[in-house]
């Protein structure tokens, strides 16, 4: 496998969730879509977990240990700083990953304790995915068949959060919800 191929779309979904991932705060990090959701720091603390554990099962070792897969969010405060470094060591991880895979190597099976046996390159691929949940959200706002349903937020600073919140877009079947504003008039619980 050209090793360019991959360190292009590792480099693309960095570009795609950055969107996202630069908007997480410690002041917004404890907000929720509603109350049966995670909070937005469990999310990206999440993420920060997957990449380096799914890394680590590609071989790179990692000291991040597991606090959220399988886990739901009880409340608890994850640093955002500490988040963010982890998410960048993930990148740097799964680009040392293809530096030193060879192409024969990346076809090579691995033990996953949710797919089973699986093989190296389609791990890789559910790890670039896995990160790419906000860029997801952020290119389907802009899909014109979504219609911005509810934009209520649960948590502290409402509408510091809706000022700067590009939205988030839910599909279930043919009702289309979306919360958040997209900044391109004045943001307030009445006009979002």
């Amino acid at each position: 496998m050209d090793k360019e191929i991959l360190r292009e779309m590792i480099e693309q979904n960095r570009v795609t969730s950055h969107f996202s991932f630069d908007r997480v705060t410690e002041d917004n990090a404890m907000f929720r879509l509603n109350e049966g959701t995670a909070s937005i720091g469990f999310i990206y603390r999440h993420v920060a977990e997957t990449i380096n554990l799914f890394a680590q099962m590609l071989g790179t070792p990692t000291d991040v240990t597991n606090t959220t897969i399988g886990q739901t969010d009880a409340g608890q405060r994850y640093p955002v700083g500490q988040s963010r470094e982890w998410i960048e060591r993930g990148y740097r991880a799964l680009q040392d990953l293809v530096e030193t895979s060879s192409e024969a190597g990346w076809l090579t099976p691995v033990e996953t304790p949710f797919f089973g046996r699986v093989s190296r390159i389609r791990l890789f691929a559910h790890t670039l995915f896995h990160t790419s949940h906000p860029g997801l959200a952020a290119a389907l706002r802009r899909d014109p068949m979504w219609a911005q349903v509810s934009a209520a937020l649960y948590g502290n600073n409402k509408n510091r959060s809706l000022n700067g919140n590009p939205g988030v877009w839910i599909l279930l079947g043919r009702l289309r919800i979306h919360a958040g504003c997209h900044g391109r008039r004045p943001v307030n619980t009445k006009t979002c």
